[in-house]
């Protein structure tokens, strides 16, 4: 069975443990950040289906993997978080957009 995914550190151990042989090979920079990308859809798309706090806390592990390949220090995300929030307010009051006239 092929996946060509990027997986979490220890599955190469837990599938060894398995009794299977997983074939892996290391990522370059440019694959790793595209892999990453792939990885923050997936887990978008399976938090969407399944709405359970496991698969959101996936998807924020991407998002903290990301900010480490990129360098981003996790409090400039939340300062740009906070700045947003102040300029155009969070989603807190459910306000939907019907169209612009």
């Amino acid at each position: 069975m092929e996946f060509h995914k990027l997986v979490r550190d220890r599955i190469e151990k837990i599938i060894r443990k398995q009794g299977k042989i997983p074939v892996v090979h290391t990522a370059s920079d440019d694959e790793y950040y595209r892999k990453l990308k792939e990885k923050l859809r997936e887990e978008v798309e399976e938090f969407s289906k399944d709405n359970s706090i496991e698969e959101l806390a996936d998807l924020l592990q991407v998002i903290y993997t990301i900010l480490d390949f990129k360098k981003i220090p996790r409090e400039k995300l939340e300062e740009v978080r906070r700045a947003k929030n102040d300029e155009r307010g969070k989603f807190n009051d459910r306000v939907i957009l019907d169209e612009i006239r």
